[in-house]
């Protein structure tokens, strides 16, 4: 439980004031351990977003949503709508791997890997302390009127801002329809390809205005994700917590007395914190779990020379008891399901074909004659080619003892693509002893065979004749 009582806090988000004003909030440049990390991780996540679509291997994209052609690859691997079912339990996967991680580590997610996260606090916010200063200048150039040093820096920075917004949106489109061709696109014009170029500004718009100007109230009034949060913690979920045990009753350093907490009440982990609010509060929706109040915090105890953990990483029965470890049974637990959840999908995934078919007698039909000394069967097939290349597709009677002969030509299988068509089993009449004969079947892609098949031969009222 939080120490303020009156909990004014609840009653509103940080961000809007009590006539629905939207507050401006101008964050500290935090400085840290954690900073540091957190800086480094995106560091790394943006050159993978980025570098992404030129990836390549064995011809094709690394990753590729191509929504459009319903074709996607997730590390070299390509899906088509074949494998809807793979990509419908892969997000179902997805979806319990984020509801359980958040029953144990709270929104780690949040502070550390959401794209929101990365661009505001890594890309956006940097370029806004490098044009415009730190949170007080940044306040005083809001308040000064629009002279020629507000309008140049304004300027700047909004410019750079949109150019970084068309660049990431050009980025998104070549996940969605290949890097190559979206070179193809620029080479050619806008005027060759204007509905697209022009969806392509709408999005670039868009991505600019959130980072701009809607920025953290994405994460307090929009996203689900925040929400959910209340439902999915519990007093053992770890979050970024402050030690009221310790730090209360805060008191400024040149008043406090024996009877006061480890906290000053400098509001330092205030100044910092990119949603506005007061984590000594205790939790709230507001709170992304970034770790800036942990390092602002930290700094302070280190200046006064206490020691630091005022805000840590911590469950609300760590700070109530003084005992919590991040390897519970609870924790351990919930992570061995998701170990399980995420080895058996990538099981589905790691014995998926890159060939499907289907073989089946058609429907209605019996055996019939195929010259003086032969009957035949008639069979249907479906087949899919998920592979990178065109399958020549060969079907071999492999027992007992005859011939197949295609209905038509012998099918060549585009990429990606399904064709339907019919052969037929032929079988020496001599050979025939019952009314049912099994039959097995090779499908083979030119020599190497795919799979196997066993199917029954129908040679009903035949042995009569």
């Amino acid at each position: 439980m939080a120490s303020n009582q009156t909990k004014s806090y609840r009653d509103k988000i940080a961000t809007v004031d009590e006539k629905g004003k939207r507050i401006w909030i101008f964050p500290k440049k935090p400085k840290g351990k954690f900073y540091t990390k957190r800086n480094f991780l995106a560091t790394i996540l943006l050159i993978i977003f980025y570098v992404g679509p030129f990836l390549q291997y064995k011809g094709q994209p690394l990753m590729l949503f191509n929504i459009m052609e319903r074709k996607f690859i997730i590390f070299g691997t390509i899906f088509w709508p074949q494998d809807f079912h793979l990509i419908v339990l892969l997000i179902l996967t997805a979806i319990v791997f984020i509801i359980l991680f958040t029953v144990v580590f709270g929104r780690l997610f949040c502070g550390w890997v959401c794209p929101q996260t990365i661009f505001m606090e890594f890309v956006f916010r940097k370029i806004e302390y490098l044009i415009e200063g730190d949170a007080g200048s940044q306040r005083r150039l809001a308040k000064q009127p629009w002279n020629s040093e507000k309008i140049r820096k304004k300027t700047l920075k909004h410019v750079i801002f949109y150019l970084i917004a068309f660049v990431t949106a050009n980025t998104f489109l070549a996940y969605i329809i290949g890097v190559h061709t979206l070179i193809t696109d620029i080479k050619e014009g806008p005027g060759e390809h204007f509905s697209g170029f022009i969806g392509l500004l709408i999005f670039s718009g868009v991505f600019y205005f959130i980072f701009a100007f809607f920025r953290e109230q994405v994460c307090t009034t929009v996203c689900p994700y925040g929400r959910l949060q209340g439902v999915l913690i519990d007093p053992k979920t770890l979050i970024v917590a402050y030690d009221y045990k310790r730090g209360d009753p805060k008191s400024p350093l040149r008043k406090a007395t024996e009877a006061s907490g480890d906290c000053i009440d400098c509001k330092s982990c205030v100044a910092v914190c990119p949603t506005g609010i007061d984590i000594r509060n205790g939790t709230q929706l507001e709170c992304i779990n970034c770790t800036a109040c942990i390092d602002a915090c930290d700094a302070t105890m280190n200046r006064i020379k206490k020691p630091t953990g005022l805000i840590r990483y911590d469950s609300e029965e760590g700070i109530e008891t003084g005992v919590h470890h991040i390897f519970n049974a609870r924790s351990i637990g919930y992570s061995v399901v998701l170990t399980i959840l995420l080895l058996f999908v990538g099981f589905l995934f790691s014995i998926r074909g890159n060939f499907e078919a289907t073989i089946l007698r058609a429907p209605g039909t019996l055996y019939q004659n195929y010259g003086s000394d032969s009957i035949s069967n008639i069979y249907n097939y479906n087949a899919i080619n998920k592979s990178r290349t065109p399958v020549k597709m060969k079907i071999k009677l492999l027992s007992p003892k005859g011939k197949i002969h295609f209905i038509g030509k012998i099918p060549v299988i585009p990429v990606g693509k399904a064709i339907n068509g019919s052969f037929m089993v032929v079988l020496p009449s001599k050979i025939i002893k019952h009314s049912e004969i099994n039959v097995d079947i090779g499908l083979f892609n030119d020599k190497k065979k795919i799979e196997d098949y066993h199917l029954t031969f129908v040679a009903s009222n035949a042995l009569d004749k």
